[in-house]
């Protein structure tokens, strides 16, 4: 019979959310957010937080609850501000065309209510 290893599974889905976000936030560092900030003003410099910060917490597993309420919310934000157009389109191949920003904020909310698991840099506080 396999074991569970519901903290590995977690490392992945740590790895999975933060690294790939982290791509968007590093892109928007080096091209920056001029884009955004036409559409939101000073807030859009919010963006460095849910796209920089919180995803390097959840890699690290350092407070990844309060990381991924943070991504969650950036997540959400971005659905509004940029992809309100096809909230409820279906992409060229098919598929939701959203799909990649709710995996993002699915997975934030997945991580959220489970934690970091055993395999981070912190798991005693209550927002690991």
């Amino acid at each position: 019979m396999i074991s569970k290893n519901t903290d590995f599974g977690l490392l992945v889905l740590r790895i999975s959310i933060g690294g790939l976000m982290l791509f968007h936030g590093v892109s928007k560092i080096l091209h920056g957010i001029s884009f955004l900030v036409e559409n939101m003003g000073a807030f859009a410099y919010a963006v460095y937080i849910g796209e920089v910060l919180a995803p390097l917490a959840i890699l690290l597993g350092w407070r990844t609850r309060i990381a991924s309420v943070i991504l969650a919310i950036n997540c959400i934000v971005a659905i509004a501000v940029a992809h309100s157009q096809t909230i409820f389109s279906i992409g060229e191949q098919g598929g939701y065309a959203n799909e990649l920003i709710t995996l993002y904020l699915l997975g934030a909310i997945a991580l959220f209510f489970t934690g970091a698991g055993k395999y981070a840099i912190s798991s005693s506080n209550k927002w690991d």
